[in-house]
C-alpha cells in the first residue's frame, strides 16, 4: 500500500507552482490546503508529504485539468535523473538493461507515486506504472508526468532516447494528442488497462554511448562536491583526482591518468610522493566515498555498487570496503541510511 505520509522533496511541488504560475495561478492558491509555506517551495532542504504533493496537484487540476498533455508538460521539466548518487549510478551504466536496473532500484520514492515494475516479453522492455492506489481525478495526471520524466531521463543522460514502440494509459483520449505525440514520437492508446511503456527490447544490451557534456559535468561536479567534504587536494593530487572522478564509473589506471598530464607513470609517482600522497590512496579515496554515498542512499546491490566502482568482482570491493571501515558493505549499511539528497 502506498504510504501517503512518505516525506518527499520539494520538486515536484516546485514544477507544478511553476505550471500554475505560467497559467496565471498565484502560488498561494496552488498551495492551498497543504500548509507548506511559499519560501519551501524554493528550500532544497526543506520536505513534505506526498499527501501535501497530492494536494497541490488537485488544486492545478481544478484551474487547469482540462488541459491536454498538462501531467505530459509536467514530466517535461523533471531533472531527478542529475541529483545526487542516483545520477551517478545512471551515468556509470554501461547498457540501458544496467540503467533501468538502477533505476528501479533508486527512482520510486523521489521521483513516482506508484510502484514502477519492467518486463522483457515478445522482444519488448515494457516499463509499468501502477497506479490503482490513487484516486480517479488524479491518476491521469500522475501516469503522464512519470512517463514524459522517464523519456527526459534517457535523453538527458545518454543524448539519444530509446525509440518507444507503443504507450498506453488507463485514462480515456483528450480531445488534442499533438503534445503525446511529440514527446513519445507515437499516439497512445489511450482506456488501456494499464500504464506502459514499450520499446525494441535489442537496445538495452547495446552499449549507451556517452552522455552528454551538461549531464556529465553535473555528475562530476557532485563527485567534486562530495570529495571536498572529505579530503581538499591541491596541486598534482588534485588535479589527479579531477581525472579519476571525470567519468564516473570509468575509473581510468596510474598509466592512463599519466597520460593525461603529459608525464611517465614513474613521474607522476615521484610527485606525488612529493606531496605526501600516492596514486592508490587517492584511488581509495574516490571510491570510499562514492561507494558510502551509494550505500547510503540508494538500494543498489553491493555487486552494483563493485562494478560502479570499476571492481572486475564484488569479491574484491568487499575486501577493499572492509579495509576503509572495518566491516562489509552490508554491515555498513545495515547501520542506517542517511537522508535522500534533494
Amino acid at each position: 500500500m502506498f504510504d501517503w505520509d512518505l516525506v518527499r522533496n520539494t520538486s515536484g511541488v516546485h514544477i507544478v507552482t511553476r505550471l500554475a504560475e505560467e497559467r496565471g495561478m498565484p502560488v498561494g492558491e496552488c498551495l492551498a490546503g497543504t500548509g507548506v509555506p511559499h519560501e519551501a517551495v524554493i528550500d532544497r532542504y526543506a520536505d513534505l508529504s506526498a499527501r501535501q504533493e497530492l494536494t497541490v496537484v488537485r488544486n492545478l487540476l481544478a484551474r487547469f485539468g482540462d488541459e491536454s498533455g498538462l501531467g505530459v508538460e509536467a514530466g517535461l521539466r523533471y531533472r531527478v535523473s542529475l541529483r545526487g548518487p542516483w545520477g551517478l549510478a545512471l551515468m556509470a551504466s554501461r547498457t540501458l538493461r544496467d540503467a533501468v536496473q538502477v533505476a528501479l532500484h533508486c527512482v520510486e520514492p523521489a521521483f513516482a507515486f506508484g510502484r514502477l515494475s519492467f518486463e522483457e516479453a515478445d522482444g519488448e522492455g515494457r516499463l509499468r506504472f501502477d497506479d490503482r492506489e490513487f484516486p480517479e481525478d488524479v491518476r491521469a495526471f500522475l501516469g503522464e508526468r512519470v512517463m514524459a520524466g522517464v523519456q527526459v531521463i534517457a535523453r538527458e543522460l545518454f543524448s539519444v532516447g530509446v525509440p518507444v514502440r507503443r504507450l498506453s494509459f488507463r485514462h480515456g483520449a483528450p480531445a488534442d494528442t499533438a503534445r503525446y505525440r511529440s514527446v513519445f514520437g507515437v499516439e497512445p492508446d489511450f482506456g488501456a488497462a494499464g500504464t506502459e511503456l514499450a520499446f525494441d527490447a535489442a537496445h538495452l544490451d547495446v552499449a549507451l554511448p556517452q552522455a552528454n557534456e551538461w549531464a556529465r559535468s553535473r555528475c562530476e561536479q557532485m563527485c567534486r562536491d562530495l570529495l571536498a567534504r572529505r579530503h581538499a587536494r591541491t596541486g598534482v593530487a588534485g588535479a589527479v583526482r579531477d581525472l579519476l572522478i571525470r567519468n564516473p564509473g570509468v575509473l581510468p589506471d596510474q598509466s592512463a591518468v599519466a597520460a593525461e598530464m603529459y608525464v611517465s607513470a614513474r613521474t607522476l609517482s615521484r610527485r606525488l610522493h612529493e606531496e605526501g600522497t600516492s596514486f592508490r590512496t587517492l584511488l581509495d579515496e574516490v571510491r570510499q566515498a562514492l561507494s558510502e554515498e551509494l550505500l547510503n542512499r540508494t538500494d543498489m546491490t553491493t555487486e552494483q555498487v563493485a562494478g560502479r566502482l570499476g571492481y572486475a568482482e564484488a569479491a574484491s570491493f568487499i575486501r577493499a570496503f572492509r579495509r576503509w571501515q572495518g566491516c562489509p558493505p552490508q554491515e555498513y549499511r545495515a547501520r542506517g541510511r542517511m537522508p535522500e539528497l534533494v
